[in-house]
């Protein structure tokens, strides 16, 4: 998505990797006491992503995924996704000791570890919201589901209400040891929130 990318401001552009690098940073300090070892987790991107585009970030509107979905309220309205491709999501429950049949669907059990880690990393990016911009957020209990990413992102649109045609977009890596799981995190503010939001943080959109 070059040409959104490119018509944000070298400010703006710092802006989205800072919130990225400041909610890794709580992420990856929240998950080393759920798991009782160091995670480091690294942004590999963040930008602004067209929303026609969200299914393809994660390979298609067909690839399997898990999807986290959660409501965004208080100082700015929206919504949040985390969505882990069906291999980064076992091997997330494997980092967390959970054991997997690479063969068969999720368990109850392992849906609701994800959704717990999942919680945890969209708590740290509105942490970070928050420091940044001076904001009051709140967020919903997650809803976690295993499907196609289309029918996930259908779903969660129809749950959310919004009408958002852009969103703001932090891919991540999580490492433990020398082991990656790679996850993709979409912030979808109202349109009108987007505008202040980008104004608290301390630029215009």
């Amino acid at each position: 998505m070059t040409s959104e990318n490119s018509s944000l401001s070298e400010q703006q552009q710092d802006v989205l990797r800072e919130l990225g690098n400041v909610g890794a940073g709580h992420a990856a300090t929240a998950l080393s006491v759920l798991l009782g070892q160091t995670v480091r987790m690294s942004v590999t991107a963040a930008r602004l992503c067209e929303f026609d585009e969200i299914s393809e970030v994660v390979g298609g509107a067909e690839v399997p995924v898990v999807g986290i979905f959660l409501q965004l309220n208080g100082g700015l309205h929206g919504s949040m996704f985390l969505l882990l491709p069906l291999s980064s999501a076992r091997q997330l429950l494997r980092h967390l000791h959970l054991p997997v049949d690479s063969e068969e669907g999720l368990s109850d059990l392992e849906m609701s570890a994800l959704a717990e880690v999942g919680n945890i990393l969209s708590g740290s990016y509105l942490t970070a919201i928050a420091e940044m911009s001076s904001l009051v957020l709140q967020l919903s209990v997650p809803a976690v589901a295993l499907d196609m990413a289309g029918a996930i992102l259908d779903v969660g649109f129809m749950l959310s209400g919004d009408v958002a045609d852009r969103a703001i977009l932090i891919n991540t890596s999580i490492w433990q040891g020398d082991r990656s799981v790679d996850g993709h995190f979409f912030m979808l503010p109202h349109p009108e929130s987007m505008a202040p939001l980008f104004a608290a943080l301390g630029c215009s959109l």
